[in-house]
Order: C-alpha cells, then sequence, then structure tokens
C-alpha cells in the first residue's frame, strides 16, 4: 500500500491517492490479484475523508473493474460497497456489488455480489 501526497501537507488533502495491490484469497488458496486506487475527494472535521475509489479484481476467468466511494472517520472506515462498473472473460456482461470489511491492516474480506446481464455477441 502506497498514499500519495500530493501537496506536501501533513494530512490529508484533497487529491491525495491511496494504491493498494495484492493477492486474493478463497479458502487460504490464492485465486487471482487485485488492485485499486483511491483518491481522497473530500476532507472534514475531525481529519475524516472521503474516497474515490477504482477496483480490478484479476481471476483466471478474466476480470472484474469496480467503483465506489466510502467515508473514513478517526474511528475507521464507514460501509464499503462498489458497483460493479464491467469485466472482461467470463466477467464480461458483470453486474452487482462488491463489499468490503477490513479485518487488519493486511487484511479485507471482501463478498462479490455477482449478477451477470444478458449475454451477447
Amino acid at each position: 500500500m502506497s498514499f500519495i501526497d500530493v501537496d506536501g501537507s501533513s494530512g490529508t488533502s484533497q487529491g491525495d491517492e491511496l494504491v493498494v495491490n495484492g493477492s486474493l484469497s478463497r479458502d487460504g488458496t490464492t485465486v487471482g490479484d487485485f488492485s485499486e486506487v483511491c483518491t481522497v475527494t473530500r476532507t472534514g472535521l475531525d481529519d475524516a475523508y472521503d474516497l474515490q475509489c477504482a477496483v480490478v479484481l484479476d481471476l483466471p476467468e478474466g476480470r472484474i473493474t469496480a467503483e465506489g466511494r466510502f467515508t473514513i472517520t478517526n474511528a475507521g472506515p464507514g460501509p464499503i460497497t462498489f458497483a460493479i462498473t464491467g469485466g472482461t472473460g467470463d466477467y464480461r456482461t458483470a453486474q452487482g456489488s462488491i463489499s468490503a470489511v477490513l479485518v487488519s491492516d493486511t487484511e479485507t474480506n471482501l463478498t462479490v455480489n455477482l449478477i451477470h446481464g444478458p449475454r451477447g455477441g
């Protein structure tokens, strides 16, 4: 995980970016990779801020893309749910959402609610 401070000021400010990548696993077996870029879009009182994120899940059958926004406060992140915006391969007609729950600084549980749209060309 990398945090990019775009204006060099102390603390979080609008435009700062968080870049994350890692492995996806299910039941202890690696099933793919993910990458995520989040941009701070709003800062508020008590060091609260909003992150707008673009996510890619890279799986053997194709990729799933998702986007969303969530708020981080002193108590941690609020609910994290991203809309699935598309995909490739077997996921080319993907729709649905991805919910995330932070377990620790290095682990997040994802729930992918995948709905396939109509199969086309």
